[in-house]
């Protein structure tokens, strides 16, 4: 069970940039803009009910909004990212150096050994440009779990992506302001989501794209990957998914 040391190098290609500055941009502001303590705290106790005896692997640990918590709790986390400026923030925070990451293209989940979880939050999944690139991650995170281990992503709905109207205000404050907006593409099943920062007098403007999938597409290619779905919530709070839900947890389980 326990997974051979992790290569800290880099490993094989990262994913493409899915927008001008992202990753620089967002390395230095991540936490402040959208580690929300309400879901990223639903989020840890989920994944802490799910990761069993460990060790648990996460696709785009990114600044380490959730693997440090898990970390706190004593579980075993391991990381892959394609960023080395997230990286780099996840290493500059207590305890962040001791967090095994390998820097490469998740999608190939560029690691040894097997994991009783691997898990994808924050929809970052969706960052993974087509459906053979996100099908390749579903077979490539199978082969690293455990009999019994679960594969975990979250995800928007997509018809409640398309009939959202107007901007989300991600973050504010006296001294700043950030909004989103999104953008959808249904002929090629991609969605761009602009970003709007006002802040220190100046104003700027990042965007990040998304290739999104509705929850049968998932449960296909997760099927196609050896993985049964074993639970779909409506948030990580473990509401039910229903009619109304605009957003889901799936949870895959390798028999």
């Amino acid at each position: 069970m326990n997974p051979a040391p992790l290569n800290p190098a880099r490993s094989g290609p990262p994913p493409s940039d899915p927008g001008p500055g992202y990753a620089t941009e967002f390395a230095e502001t991540y936490d402040r803009w959208f580690a929300k303590p309400g879901v990223s705290g639903a989020t840890v106790d989920a994944l802490t009910a799910l990761a069993g005896a460990g060790p648990v692997l996460e696709l785009g640990i990114g600044t380490g909004r959730l693997a440090l918590p898990l970390k706190a709790r004593g579980i075993d986390v391991h990381g892959v990212d394609g960023s080395e400026g997230m990286v780099r923030r996840l290493r500059a925070k207590p305890g962040g150096a001791d967090i095994p990451v390998t820097i490469g293209d998740f999608a190939e989940v560029p690691v040894a050994g097997s994991y009783t979880l691997v898990f994808l939050g924050g929809g970052t999944f969706f960052e993974l440009p087509d459906q053979a690139t996100q099908a390749r991650c579903f077979a490539n995170a199978a082969a690293h779990l455990a009999p019994g281990g679960l594969l975990v992503l979250d995800a928007h709905v997509p018809e409640a992506l398309a009939a959202a109207t107007g901007p989300e205000v991600v973050a504010e404050g006296d001294d700043h302001l950030v909004l989103c907006h999104r953008r959808l593409d249904p002929s090629t099943q991609r969605y761009r989501s602009h970003y709007v920062i006002q802040e220190d007098g100046r104003t700027r403007h990042l965007h990040v794209e998304f290739r999104y999938a509705g929850h049968g597409e998932l449960d296909l290619m997760a099927g196609r990957a050896g993985l049964r779905l074993k639970e779909r919530w409506g948030d990580w709070a473990g509401a039910p998914f229903t009619r109304d839900s605009a957003y889901h947890v799936s949870v895959y389980e390798r028999p």
